[in-house]
């Protein structure tokens, strides 16, 4: 019996929260999370959470500012309510891509939100593929970096299941190579890799390709699409250089900026995405996007946490 657990969300991802709650058999909690009239977060908890073990859901996506500091808020509203642990479960985690100095003088945003999540009072945090596995050890809180992996493998073995000799999974980068490896090997699946140099923010230019594509349905793999341009590249480096068809894979769609344009106007056959982050109505009614949820991992993961046991265990 889960008689101590309260789930709350903020309005970032409110169905993925529902999802949540059904599969753990729980109902959502009471908060109204809305703006004073200046543009100020308001956040108002409607009931006991006093020695509760609370998990708060809130992906940091679009709005990005707005939905994490509906998170900071809800975490410091739960720690003065006398909360007895308070989990953050970040699915999408914002900022993940500053994590490191790439230019004199800049900033690693994404260690100064880990320190604003720890501050507000948040004791542990469950998040899904983070871009980087180092911004774990920006916490000085118990982080849990859960993958999307079985869900997304799933999916393509039953999908793939007759044309797995004849699959390439493949890394639009260099960097993802061992996750591209990892799937690669799951799905029974070779490896290509594209080397690419990236001429500014949002921009890549696609080099060369490090594997053999030709004749191969090919599925490009990577931890999220933002405006499309890197996926939409590779698509066509690897068309051009003789595979059969393309496909993508990809756990967190922020889809922001021309990415539909994009990827309509693109010879990408279909790209497969979770509800880590919720799509908009057109993104969601693209015909060549299929979305697979992830509630079924989180709650489970929230489960574990709850009772204790082996979040990890999960993946072996």
């Amino acid at each position: 019996m889960l008689e101590k657990i309260r789930v709350f969300s903020g309005n970032a991802n409110i169905s993925l929260a529902q999802k949540i709650c059904e599969k753990l058999g729980v109902p959502l909690g009471k908060a109204n999370v809305t703006t004073f009239s200046d543009g100020e977060t308001r956040v108002e908890i409607n009931e006991n959470v006093r020695g509760m073990d609370v998990f708060i859901i809130q992906s940091t996506c679009t709005p990005v500012n707005v939905t994490l500091m509906e998170l900071l808020i809800m975490i410091d509203a739960m720690k003065r309510a006398s909360a007895d642990r308070i989990t953050a479960v970040v699915p999408y985690y914002g900022y993940a891509r500053q994590d490191r100095k790439v230019a004199p003088r800049a900033p690693i945003s994404a260690k100064l939100v880990a320190d604003l999540i720890t501050t507000a009072g948040a004791q542990r945090l469950l998040s899904m593929d983070l871009h980087a596995g180092q911004i774990q050890g920006f916490f000085n809180i118990p982080v849990d970096n859960i993958f999307a992996t079985p869900v997304l493998i799933d999916y393509m073995k039953r999908s793939y299941q007759h044309n797995q000799d004849n699959t390439v999974v493949v890394s639009p980068d260099t960097g993802g190579v061992e996750r591209a490896r990892a799937f690669g090997k799951r799905l029974g699946a070779s490896l290509a890799i594209i080397d690419k140099r990236r001429e500014g923010p949002n921009e890549a230019q696609v080099m060369n390709i490090i594997g053999n594509i030709k004749g191969k349905r090919v599925l490009i793999l990577d931890d999220m699409i933002d405006t499309a341009g890197t996926v939409v590249q590779a698509a066509n480096a690897l068309a051009e250089a003789g595979a059969l068809e393309v496909s993508v894979c990809c756990t967190h769609p922020v889809l922001s900026g021309p990415a539909i344009d994009r990827i309509e106007k693109s010879n990408i056959k279909e790209i497969i995405v979770t509800d880590t982050i919720p799509l908009s109505d057109r993104a969601a009614n693209c015909n060549r996007i299929k979305i697979l949820s992830v509630s079924g991992l989180l709650s489970e993961a929230v489960r574990r946490i709850y009772y204790n046991d082996s979040v990890s265990s999960l993946f072996i």
